[in-house]
């Protein structure tokens, strides 16, 4: 799942009054051309003009001004007219004709443009996803983001796999965990699977925010761990929504998970990793483990961690 319109889709399925399929370039004139008419010069802190306007909304001209770019590539844009506006134009042209996040997202996709990243990457748990992790109960749940960093969890996932509340934050990573963390060396059956499903994710979220240095240089960290660097250096991509886990836990023994991700659309930079048991055996230890007394904590991630 993701909150962005996918351009091509969305043009499929307009229709022209010819009854043949939108074009992108059409749609992208038109949207422009919606989206200036819709706003008028108070809006932007503008002068008002004492002479009618013959169209609503601003100007050509004061579109060019705000965006920084010539009146007349707002006209030929305006016109269909083939161009293909660089990711700076469109974020130009995003601010000044006030785009929110979707319409902004819409705007690059048509102009087939990869969207920068708006904003710092996530850090914090969303808190109403963060209360969902917590709702999952007593499927294993925890929120992560693109970095891996686990940002929530409920008590089943912390009994699973490790008391995470005894953590420093910065060790609150899944893949620090699975690589620095000794009581996790033979958690997972599949280790040498597990460490390269997970560095192809995360050759992908290095490759989508160039901007976070905080990820480049956890990558630095990691590819001093020889395990680390031989998968690196395989250069496989890979997202993966899905699969199975063989764990081997120190209480209750082997057992193994399906796990799911789920990408929510407001925080497409945060991770829903849900757990369910693959097998009546696996989810007989799933509920030992629930059943375990331990002290209760509270819905995690509702505030930073500290």
């Amino acid at each position: 799942m993701t909150g962005t319109v996918n351009a091509s889709a969305a043009a499929g399925g307009l229709r022209g009054h010819n009854g043949t399929a939108a074009n992108p370039t059409q749609e992208l004139a038109a949207f422009l051309r919606d989206r200036r008419e819709r706003l008028m010069p108070g809006d932007l802190g503008l002068p008002a003009r004492r002479q009618a306007r013959r169209t609503p909304g601003l100007r050509r001209e004061e579109v060019a001004e705000l965006a920084g770019v010539s009146t007349d590539y707002i006209v030929r844009l305006e016109q269909g007219r083939g161009l293909r506006p660089s990711a700076d134009v469109l974020e130009a042209l995003s601010r000044a004709l006030r785009l929110n996040t979707d319409e902004r997202a819409y705007l690059f996709d048509l102009a087939q443009q990869r969207q920068p990243n708006a904003g710092k990457p996530s850090t914090v748990p969303a808190p109403a996803l963060a209360m969902l992790v917590h709702d999952l109960s007593p499927l294993p749940a925890m929120l992560i983001n693109h970095r891996y960093d686990i940002l929530a969890w409920n008590r089943e996932m912390s009994r699973l796999v490790i008391d995470f509340d005894t953590l420093p934050p910065r060790h609150r990573n899944s893949m620090w965990l699975c690589l620095m963390e000794p009581s996790m060396r033979d958690f997972y059956v599949e280790r040498e699977r597990i460490i390269r499903e997970g560095i192809a994710d995360l050759r992908a979220a290095w490759a989508a925010h160039p901007e976070d240095q905080a990820l480049s240089d956890l990558i630095a960290e990691f590819t001093r761990h020889d395990e680390f660097e031989r998968a690196w250096a395989q250069h496989d991509v890979k997202v993966n929504g899905r699969g199975a886990k063989p764990l081997r836990h120190p209480i209750v023994g082997q057992l193994v998970v399906n796990y799911e991700v789920l990408m929510p659309v407001q925080d497409p930079d945060q991770r829903i990793i849900i757990y369910r048991a693959a097998d009546a055996d696996s989810q007989t230890a799933l509920d030992r483990l629930a059943a375990d007394p331990a002290p209760s904590i509270d819905p995690p991630g509702l505030t930073p961690p500290s």
